[in-house]
């Protein structure tokens, strides 16, 4: 190897080799508090009271982690499960259950994610933004139809949306 090939090498390798920079290495993200995550699922069960429906609310962070759940009384059995599952599956695809639902009927190209473990595509699991950020996601279960459990949960949205620019 000639001095003139060992030169071009070190010159075009030197960038592997440069070490990450912490802006590249770390990650920043927002979260929201449990407190936040407590008031919005207070808000969306406060509203489905108010239309007459005993439901479940789950919080999920970024990740699909739950921060808070909540049933009411009367909300079946099956709700807790659901929900957190509307929320887990709503942060997962970072997408609107109710769409996901639109767009996984059979047939559909993306029919297949009905099957996949965990997936409720069911309405009623809405994205949580702060700031353009996906911060999580609320899901609801228990109203006569995932239409009316999503309108629950975006009217809860609505009552903290002051609190989400932060």
């Amino acid at each position: 190897m000639t001095v003139r090939s060992l030169l071009a090498a070190l010159v075009f390798s030197a960038p592997l080799a440069s070490p990450v920079h912490a802006q590249e290495a770390l990650v920043v993200y927002k979260s929201l508090s449990p407190e936040l995550a407590l008031d919005l699922a207070r808000a969306v069960l406060a509203d489905c009271r108010q239309r007459g429906f005993q439901v479940a609310v789950a919080v999920v962070d970024r990740f699909g982690v739950p921060q808070v759940m909540l049933r009411d009384r009367f909300a079946g059995p099956h709700t807790t499960g659901t929900a957190s599952g509307k929320a887990w599956t709503t942060v997962s695809f970072r997408t609107n259950t109710i769409e996901l639902n639109s767009i996984s009927q059979p047939g559909a190209m993306q029919a297949g994610i009905r099957n996949l473990p965990g997936v409720v595509v069911i309405g009623g699991g809405v994205v949580i933004e702060a700031g353009g950020s996906l911060v999580g996601a609320v899901g609801v279960s228990g109203a006569p139809s995932g239409d009316a459990d999503d309108a629950c949960a975006k009217a809860g949205l609505e009552a903290i949306g002051d609190k989400l620019e932060f």
